[in-house]
């Protein structure tokens, strides 16, 4: 997910704060709050609220609800009470005004204690006229601004709606303490012949390309790592980033392969890159449009057929150095579930259809962001490119587009890449179940204690300094705390991609639970499985 991609995740994250301060005996209205039990009802002033936000303390009056609450507790309230979100009056009305938007809201709107059937509209006014004030969207200004007298919560209804959020989150953390016994913690002896996360010999170049597709009226930029010892002999590498951010998202693999004799080509999606987000972010544009489901995988096939003629270019500098008939493909978070489509994974969306028309309150916002192919005329779509021989799928997401049969339908060696802290696709929902369904031969990497942006290159994620930890998003682990798990995927990508040369024995080794281990630092124990354990399956099922 990119950095601007979080203005729509705020959305989630406004009415997830307005739910969660619920749950902690607050409730709110234009000038009270009122929580309500059964029968009985408590008020709180707002105006006690914006005290504690501005000095950090919570006054005498407010000792009924905060003496029972951890000092842990205490502060992400107060946390909460300052949190801004950066979102416009016309973006929040845009996204409130979409069918997700508005089943999300009714959802909700359970929670909301009325004596009309009025909940959803009211939570959608507060929302837009909170962000209409001068000091912008916060908890408090929804607050002061929704449209009744007093806002009263309905407090076991509450709890229930914000145990829910994010589900797939909770159950991935619940899956890895299930799984936690099967793994073997003795550290094995084997024998490494190399360090494949230090950087290769060769000098690396970037050729810059702007490829323009008259026919679907795309300009795909293109940028292309190498190196004067690449071959043809050696595949290529095509790299598909993730929603609402930039094709520099891995730089870092970008030029680690590249200096191992790989050609890697990193390319930007133009509807649903962070340029795309930003107009997004104006009103101006759909964060992502339905059709970029089916346009993402053609974009990366007609970079490959623009790709082949350059390969027969005479005097151009990678002549004979483009393999694109022996690709593979890498693919992060939504560009993962690009990733998949291109190696043969079907899209199924009969029952996605079906599945987004409620609850969608307790999705991630990875499931969240697939109910927008609910638009697309058809139900299934195969977009396999046949160039495509091996996948690399970080963080994807596959729990709803794929359906229950489309990912056994991949036809190459699949790696799937999964962080145990991931928000954004938690582990569980996303890669794990998706993995039991896809052929073999395939690899799951796992990374515990890794979050969503852990693999990306640190200039990609300075935006999450400070970022507030909701059910949906923050916390991100990036930069310098994530410098050991660049290392590891520097590692893996280039020990799987060499599965496509002569030296796939030698590699061979990196891609074992052995190596995982020997990798593995205290902060980030890494995992590698060719199977889920049998034992596991049932845990991951709902």
């Amino acid at each position: 997910m990119g950095k601007n991609l979080k203005l729509a995740a705020s959305f989630g994250c406004a009415i997830a704060l307005t739910q969660f301060f619920g749950t902690n005996t607050a409730a709110h209205a234009a000038d009270t709050l009122v929580v309500r039990f059964g029968l009985f009802a408590e008020s709180i002033p707002v105006a006690d609220l914006q005290k504690a936000a501005d000095t950090g303390k919570f006054p005498s009056s407010l000792n009924t609800f905060t003496s029972r609450l951890s000092e842990q507790q205490r502060n992400s309230l107060i946390g909460a009470l300052r949190m801004r979100i950066p979102l416009s009056v016309v973006t929040l009305s845009r996204l409130l005004n979409t069918q997700i938007g508005t089943t999300i809201l009714n959802d909700l709107s359970t929670a909301v204690a009325r004596k009309d059937q009025a909940g959803a509209k009211a939570l959608r006014a507060g929302l837009v006229l909170g962000a209409s004030s001068p000091q912008g969207l916060s908890v408090i200004s929804f607050i002061r601004a929704y449209p009744s007298q007093s806002l009263e919560i309905n407090l076991p209804q509450a709890f229930k709606v914000a145990g829910s959020l994010n589900s797939g989150f909770w159950r991935t953390q619940q899956f890895m303490l299930s799984i936690a016994s099967f793994i073997n913690p003795t550290t094995p002896q084997i024998s490494l012949p190399f360090d494949p996360s230090q950087r290769g010999t060769a000098q690396v170049q970037v050729l810059n390309l702007s490829l323009n597709d008259e026919k679907r009226e795309r300009n795909i930029p293109v940028d292309i790592y190498w190196s004067t010892a690449a071959t043809q002999d050696k595949p290529l590498i095509v790299y598909s980033h993730g929603l609402g951010s930039v094709r520099t998202d891995l730089r870092y693999l970008a030029e680690h392969l590249a200096s191992h004799g790989y050609v890697f080509v990193a390319l930007e999606h133009p509807r649903s890159n962070q340029a795309n987000a930003n107009l997004a972010a104006q009103g101006k544009a759909r964060l992502l449009p339905p059709q970029e489901f089916l346009d993402r995988p053609q974009d990366v096939s007609f970079v490959l057929d623009e790709l082949a003629k350059l390969n027969q270019t005479t005097g151009n500098p990678l002549q004979g150095k483009l393999a694109t008939n022996n690709t593979m493909i890498l693919g992060y978070s939504f560009g993962g579930s690009t990733a998949l489509s291109l190696a043969g994974a079907e899209l199924q969306l009969a029952e996605l259809k079906k599945r987004c028309q409620s609850k969608l309150s307790i999705l991630s916002f990875g499931e969240t962001i697939q109910c927008l192919a609910q638009e697309l005329p058809e139900n299934n779509y195969q977009l396999r490119d046949a160039r495509i021989k091996q996948a690399m799928a970080m963080s994807p997401t596959t729990s709803l587009m794929f359906g229950e049969t489309g990912l056994t339908k991949v036809q190459v060696p699949t790696l799937i890449v999964a962080s145990s802290a991931d928000k954004t696709t938690p582990a569980l929902t996303e890669q794990i179940i998706g993995f039991s369904k896809i052929p073999s031969p395939k690899w799951l990497v796992g990374i515990v204690g890794g979050t969503h942006l852990s693999v990306k290159d640190p200039s990609t994620t300075l935006d999450q300094v400070g970022q507030p930890d909701t059910p949906f998003s923050g916390g991100e682990i990036v930069g310098e705390q994530a410098v050991d798990v660049r290392r590891f995927m520097k590692a893996i990508a280039l020990a799987f991609v060499a599965q496509l040369t002569p030296e796939a024995q030698k590699y061979a080794v990196f891609l074992t639970p052995e190596y995982a281990q020997v990798a593995s630092t205290k902060v980030f124990p890494f995992r590698i499985i060719r199977e889920i354990p049998p034992e596991a399956i049932p845990v991951g099922k709902k």
